[in-house]
């Protein structure tokens, strides 16, 4: 039984259903509009939450309503193990939507181990499908390996397949077409991100931000596109193409057009601190009752 107790509504009515757990604060990526090319500190282990800890504190969400946990990071798969953690979480509560977003470094060798541990789907980061932009993006050198772990993640099951890309103007934002005609020939989905102001280096600016509707007329006008007949929390508003072609594109205008009167979302940190938002600037920490 999952749902135990009244669901977390907060005092604007939103009803939380969607945690996002992090698993790790490391990444073995340095993405320009993430995180500095060096010097970052990491958590000492000690203070970063074990399997236990961290299936106990699921129990208690989904006691109180969640249906949907995400493991992220950093980059979860950097984590020793993660598989565990996965049918922990998978056999104490088989009705929770279990998936995964990772940069994809790792999935070649672990996406078979994930989906027979419980793992559902998985949402791969993928900027750039040029091998030079992807380096300049992610400082690494590794676009083969991340399109080899897309492809063991499609063979080991974990569907619907989808990828997010943050397109940043003068950068990346002419591939837009290249990812669609990448989801019609894969059967992927393709969820193109507005570029938000996360930076470490605090470079961001509204100029380099290339608005959703700018690129779904780009698609559009090479592969005719309708919008999905669908209405929830998500915040991708989702198109197919008119032809009938698999796969499928979204936009998530996280900056011209803000979704936050309808989030749904919860995240817990590495280190076991409770927050409501991605730019939350307070938390709430768990570990240390949990302990």
């Amino acid at each position: 039984m999952v749902n135990g107790g009244p669901p977390l509504v907060d005092r604007f009515g939103r009803i939380a259903d969607d945690l996002r757990l992090s698993v790790t604060d490391r990444c073995n990526f340095r993405c320009v509009y993430c995180m500095p090319a060096e010097g970052l500190r990491w958590l000492p282990r000690e203070e970063v939450l074990t399997f236990e800890e961290q299936l106990r504190l699921v129990r208690l969400f989904a006691a109180l309503g969640v249906r949907t946990v995400r493991l992220t990071g950093g980059e979860p798969l950097v984590r020793a193990d993660l598989p565990e953690l996965v049918a922990m979480i998978a056999g104490a509560l088989p009705d929770v939507d279990l998936s995964m977003t990772t940069n994809g470094h790792r999935l070649g060798e672990l996406a078979e181990p994930l989906a027979r541990a419980g793992l559902r789907r998985v949402n791969v980061s993928l900027d750039s499908l040029q091998a030079a932009r992807f380096h300049r993006v992610t400082r690494r050198d590794d676009l083969p390996r991340v399109l080899e772990g897309l492809a063991a993640a499609d063979a080991a099951g974990l569907r619907p397949l989808k990828i997010n890309a943050v397109m940043v103007r003068g950068v990346n934002d002419d591939e837009a077409v290249d990812f669609a005609a990448l989801a019609r020939a894969r059967d992927w989905h393709v969820r193109f991100i507005e570029y938000m102001p996360l930076d470490a280096g605090h470079e961001w600016t509204r100029e380099q931000v290339v608005p959703s509707e700018e690129l779904l007329a780009r698609i559009d006008a090479a592969y005719p596109v309708r919008r999905a007949d669908e209405d929830g929390p998500e915040p991708a508003v989702r198109y197919l193409f008119a032809d009938g072609a698999p796969g499928s594109v979204g936009f998530i205008a996280s900056v011209s057009e803000p979704f936050c009167g309808s989030c749904n979302r919860l995240r817990l940190t590495a280190d076991g601190h409770f927050r409501t938002c991605l730019f939350a600037l307070d938390e709430v920490d768990l570990r240390g009752p949990l302990r």
